[in-house]
């Protein structure tokens, strides 16, 4: 498979030009010396702080053409911009539900059709249904595994609101889907091919 690693160096620098809007809205949106203020400030920091140490880690991969380290250096880069707008408040709605499972309770299992995480565990790009938890019934792409032997991965969830939220979670009760499925825009970028085909 062809990767477009051309498009793919080019993010680093581009990514990097977002530093003065990171740090613009981190000190206006909570300017004063309240501790909440202050807390905030802090914590928006550091998620542009593991921001810019995955976009590192990505470039670093791309450079050695790792696809593997690629991908979760990208899932990483994701998480903490998502959690970047989530803590300073960029969402535009906010989710009151606590879990997805109670809509689940005296539904019949088969309900939610997906492979079986175990017998056909789910891979980077696949497309995914989450089968417990929280989040349960949510459908998305997985977007990075970990290879740190903690059985967890990232997964990029299908738009809500026009906004697509990043998990981590354990590989056990990600599945998945079955069935025609679109492809994820996030996987939309059209490949380039060379040589002649016949």
């Amino acid at each position: 498979m062809q990767e477009r690693w051309d498009l793919v160096e080019k993010y680093p620098d581009q990514l990097r030009s977002y530093v003065p809007v990171f740090t613009t809205f981190t000190d206006s949106a909570f300017p004063s010396d309240a501790p909440v203020d202050n807390g905030l400030r802090v914590a928006l920091r550091y998620e542009v702080g593991r921001f810019f140490a995955s976009l590192e880690r990505l470039k670093q991969a791309t450079a050695r053409r790792n696809l593997d380290e690629s991908y979760v250096a990208f899932s990483d880069m994701s998480l903490h911009y998502d959690r970047y707008l989530h803590v300073g408040g960029l969402y535009t709605y906010y989710d009151a539900t606590v879990t997805n499972e109670d809509y689940y309770k005296g539904v019949n299992s088969d309900s939610l059709v997906y492979s079986d995480p175990k017998k056909d565990p789910a891979e980077v790009r696949d497309l995914i249904v989450l089968a417990k938890g929280p989040d349960m019934g949510k459908t998305g792409i997985l977007i990075g595994i970990y290879p740190d032997g903690s059985n967890k991965c990232v997964v990029k969830l299908d738009r809500f609101k026009g906004l697509r939220e990043i998990r981590v979670v354990s590989r056990e009760i990600v599945a998945k889907r079955v069935g025609e499925q679109e492809p994820d825009d996030v996987f939309l970028i059209q490949r380039k091919f060379s040589g002649n085909s016949s």
